[in-house]
C-alpha cells in the first residue's frame, strides 16, 4: 500500500498472512522513486501476541528507522477502518503505542514518553541535552529515534540540503540523527522543517514533530500542547503525562502487488 501523512509518504507491506521478510535490499529498491515505488519510510505490519499489530520501519537507504509517527498514524487508521474499531494498540521498537480515532477524519497516536537523558537518545557521551555544546545550541530528544532540534529566527532560510547531512552525521550522535529547524510563529504555534535520518528532506515527520514540541516546551518557548506547521501541513502535538500524543490526517493512496520480475531482479 502507498500512504502518506501530510506528504510524509510510505510504502506499507502487510505481512500478517505471511510472505517474505523485508530485507535492506528490498527496502532500498522500493525506496527508489524512479526504479521502485518511492517513499520516505517503508513499514511492515505483522501479528503480535500482545498488540493488534507489530510495526517495523525502514528508511529509504535500507536502514531501520526505529520510529515513524506519521506511518504509525496511517497504519492505525487503516487497521481501525478494517476492523471497525475506534482504538487499538501497536507494537514498535518503542513498545506498545495506543492509537485512537480523533474524529473528523483525524487519527491520534500516543508516541510514548520522550527520552531526555543523553544515554537514552543516545549521545556519544554525557552532556546537557537541552543545550548541546555545538553551534546553534540545539536540543537533543529521543522518540525511539534520535532528534536534534535547532530554534532559529526563520526556518525558511535554512538550507536543509546542506545543513541536514552535516548534522545527521555529527559525532555527538552515534546512531545518526533526525534534524529539525523551527521558529515560533504564534502562541503555541511553531513552523518546522525537517531532514530525516536515512531519507533526507521530507514534507513532514511525526516523530520530529513530537521531538520539536518537547524541545520547545523544555526551552520555555511554548506550552506542552502546540500546533506545528510543516511543509505538508499542520499537526497537533500534546505532551501529556502519559506520553506525547500526535493528531493529524492520513491518506491511503493505492494498493497493489509487486511483480515477480521486480522481486527476482533483486
Amino acid at each position: 500500500m502507498k500512504m502518506h501523512g501530510l506528504g510524509n509518504d510510505f510504502v506499507v507491506i502487510d505481512r500478517r498472512a505471511g510472505g517474505a521478510v523485508v530485507s535492506e535490499v528490498l527496502a532500498r529498491a522500493l525506496g527508489d522513486r524512479h526504479m521502485g515505488v518511492g517513499f520516505d519510510q517503508l513499514a511492515t505490519i505483522e501479528t503480535d501476541s500482545e498488540a493488534d499489530a507489530r510495526l517495523t520501519f525502514f528508511n529509504a537507504d535500507g536502514s531501520v528507522a526505529g520510529a515513524c509517527g506519521n506511518a504509525t498514524r496511517c497504519i492505525a487508521r487503516f487497521l481501525m477502518d478494517d476492523t471497525g474499531r475506534a482504538d487499538l494498540t501497536l507494537r514498535t521498537e518503542r513498545g506498545l503505542l495506543t492509537a485512537e480515532d480523533a474524529g473528523n477524519g483525524l487519527t491520534r497516536v500516543n508516541m510514548g514518553a520522550p527520552l531526555l537523558d543523553w544515554s537514552e537518545i543516545p549521545l556519544v557521551s554525557e552532556m546537557d541535552t537541552l543545550d548541546l555544546p555545538m553551534p546553534g545550541a540545539p536540543v537533543a530528544t529521543g522518540m525511539g529515534n534520535p532528534h536534534c532540534t535547532f530554534f532559529v529566527k526563520d526556518a525558511e532560510e535554512i538550507d536543509l540540503e546542506a545543513r541536514g547531512p552535516e548534522i545527521e552525521h555529527h559525532p555527538f550522535f552515534p546512531q545518526r540523527t533526525n534534524v529539525q529547524f523551527a521558529h515560533l510563529i504564534g502562541p503555541d504555534h511553531l513552523r518546522m522543517r525537517v531532514w530525516e535520518r536515512g531519507a533526507g528532506v521530507t514534507l513532514a515527520s511525526g516523530s520530529s514533530s513530537c521531538a520539536t514540541a518537547v524541545a520547545a516546551a523544555r526551552r520555555g518557548l511554548t506550552g506542552r500542547h502546540v500546533t506545528i506547521t510543516l511543509d505538508g501541513g499542520d499537526i497537533d502535538i500534546d505532551w501529556r503525562d502519559d506520553g506525547v500524543w500526535m493528531t493529524g490526517p492520513t491518506a491511503h493512496v493505492f494498493s497493489g502487488h509487486l511483480t515477480a520480475a521486480f522481486l527476482e531482479a533483486l
